[in-house]
């Protein structure tokens, strides 16, 4: 009990020194004390491995008898009946959740600007976006204004004093780089398990075959620490990686020397023009990093990455047309206000409710995948499909190791153009002002989609992928299906270095 007292004014303390003002939450939760538990003798049992230590849960993972709302006005009102697979994990090891973390409305954005509460201030660079679609799980991690700044980027972005952030990790979903891109501008590491690592049990889906539960930290050790306790198979979700597969991956991990060195793939189509000379510094700099500890670098050419971008945006919005159809107000959340005794078409009352409870993205996404799902344009979805399996075995005969769901599909390249990792930056450019974000929304929607071009193929493909903050730019680290201990093991190398 005493552990637990301390706990509790801890975690009081912690709020009353850092309220949100950067609008990172939807809903606080209080802390439940049944997370630390002491056994009938009133003596404290050993720690859980997670004991003390908080987080905020994207709103799209449901939390039982609270609110579970996307950030969508379709949902405001909705509470789960259970807890996701990931909270009750979570749960069971002395993590406590503080609150509901805001988001791009079911997770459709780049910039925390499509969300029915409100837009995320990002902390780190204040004056900039936090990144999307879960900048309020960034920046519920982030340290405001921690980052040691010369002096040119405090003119650029602005200082300010070091502020306390409100969690210590963060839970989120990683559709095409919601995890990633708020990471990279908020300054905090994001990561993107390999698909189907972590159940999806309980999130509120977006695009289905490429939804992953991701973490949010400031050190790789609590990613670590977390991605332990709920990286686990559940039968509950049908895309978990079945037990057998996870013990061949593992059968592979532990057939490896921790200390040897790592060869590292640099894709010649990331080298681009739009890159900022900024992110091209800090890029290569990291690439010299890993040099310098007697890793090999190598350029790798990966070509069907190239059409990565719209094969996306194809089967994402088609995946979406059909998840949100179910959201029409008929059985729970939003229903709109009839004038009594008024019989209504119930039709006319679903294109209604969904006309006034959705905002404008989504409904964008939704037209744009009903499309490419019509009779007259499948073509467009099968082919995205097939472009994507061609991603998929391209990467996988670049790396070392075997794709365990794909080993005979894949030609593996010759041994001097194999790597273990890849290495490319999270985004073109460090996060815009809000003024240069709505700038170029302004010119074109299709801006806003362009930012994902450095997270998408990674998330077509399922592979584990970590963002790395690198003095202010977000560097990515990427491994075979499976990897994701090869991953976080590198990441830790560029963290201490």
């Amino acid at each position: 009990m005493r552990q637990l007292r301390q706990h509790i004014r801890f975690y009081g303390l912690r709020q009353s020194h850092h309220p949100d003002k950067f609008n990172c939450l939807i809903s606080q939760q209080r802390i439940e004390p049944k997370l630390l538990t002491s056994n009938e003798s009133g003596k404290a049992q050993s720690s859980p491995s997670l004991s003390n230590l908080t987080y905020a849960c994207k709103d799209n993972i449901v939390t039982r008898n609270t609110n579970s709302t996307a950030a969508s006005h379709a949902l405001y009102n909705y509470k789960s009946p259970f807890d996701a697979t990931v909270v009750e994990l979570l749960s069971r090891e002395g993590a406590t959740c503080i609150g509901k973390a805001n988001l791009d409305e079911f997770g459709m954005g780049s910039a925390n600007r499509n969300s029915y509460y409100g837009d995320v201030v990002n902390p780190f660079r204040p004056g900039t976006v936090p990144g999307g679609s879960l900048g309020g799980s960034a920046a519920a991690v982030c340290i405001p204004n921690a980052k040691e700044k010369s002096n040119s980027e405090k003119e650029v972005r602005g200082g300010g004093e070091v502020g306390e952030a409100l969690s210590d990790f963060a839970l989120g979903t990683d559709t095409g780089g919601s995890v990633r891109l708020p990471a990279a501008y908020c300054n905090v590491i994001g990561f993107k398990p390999t698909y189907g690592r972590i159940s999806r049990w309980g999130v509120i889906p977006y695009a289905q075959t490429l939804d992953t539960v991701g973490i949010l930290a400031r050190k790789v050790d609590i990613v670590q620490r977390v991605y332990d306790v709920v990286n686990r198979f559940d039968e509950k979700d049908p895309t978990s990686l079945p037990v057998e597969v996870r013990s061949k991956i593992q059968s592979v991990s532990d057939g490896q020397d921790e200390s040897r060195k790592f060869v590292i793939g640099v894709p010649e189509q990331f080298v681009m023009r739009e890159l900022s000379d900024t992110v091209r510094e800090k890029w290569s700099e990291a690439l010299d990093k890993f040099a310098s500890l007697g890793h090999k670098v190598i350029s790798i050419n990966l070509r069907s990455i190239c059409k990565a971008l719209p094969a996306y945006y194809t089967i994402a919005t088609s995946e979406a047309a059909s998840n949100l159809a179910r959201y029409d107000g008929t059985r729970y959340g939003y229903t709109a206000e009839t004038p009594e005794n008024h019989e209504q078409d119930l039709m006319r009352l679903i294109f209604q409710n969904r006309t006034e409870s959705l905002g404008k993205e989504v409904q964008r996404r939704i037209i744009l995948g009903n499309y490419t799902l019509s009779s007259e344009s499948a073509a467009y979805y099968m082919m995205a499909n097939e472009v994507r399996e061609k991603l998929a075995q391209d990467f996988s005969s670049f790396f070392t190791n075997e794709h365990p769901l794909l080993c005979d599909a894949s030609k593996k390249k010759p041994s001097e153009q194999l790597c273990d990792l890849m290495v490319c930056p999270t985004a073109m450019d460090v996060a815009p002002t809000v003024e240069e974000y709505l700038s170029q929304d302004k010119e074109s929607i299709l801006n806003g989609y362009v930012n994902d071009v450095f997270t998408v193929p990674a998330s077509l493909v399922g592979i584990p992928t970590i963002s790395m903050p690198f003095d202010g730019v977000g560097i990515q680290l990427m491994g075979q299906f499976g990897d994701d201990a090869l991953v976080l093991q590198a990441a830790k190398l560029l963290e201490q270095n």
